[in-house]
């Protein structure tokens, strides 16, 4: 599926659906706090970052499989804490 797309595209779309997360997250906050359209983007962008940390695995055009590998035991637990608090956030419950 990114196979036809450059190396950056590649390397760049998984913190794409992380920047994508935290401005889904603060439109609906702004808009219209918990609504269904909102929510099931920010439910689906974990795993779609978990997948594309995948595919970046299995594809070594853009890098070695080792350093996909560190890539995303970097990136994840920073999108995880993203998403809980941006599902949080655009929900409209607060930790306090």
């Amino acid at each position: 599926m990114l196979q036809w797309y450059p190396s950056q595209v590649r390397i760049g779309a998984a913190p794409a659906v992380t920047i994508l997360m935290v401005l889904i997250a603060i439109t609906a906050r702004l808009f219209w706090p918990g609504a269904p359209l909102f929510m099931w983007p920010l439910y689906a962008a974990l795993p779609l970052v978990a997948l594309l940390h995948i595919l970046l695995m299995l594809d070594e055009r853009s890098m070695t499989k080792l350093d996909a590998l560190f890539y995303a035991l970097v990136h994840l637990p920073l999108a995880f804490v993203v998403w809980t608090f941006a599902i949080l956030f655009a929900n409209g419950s607060d930790l306090l």
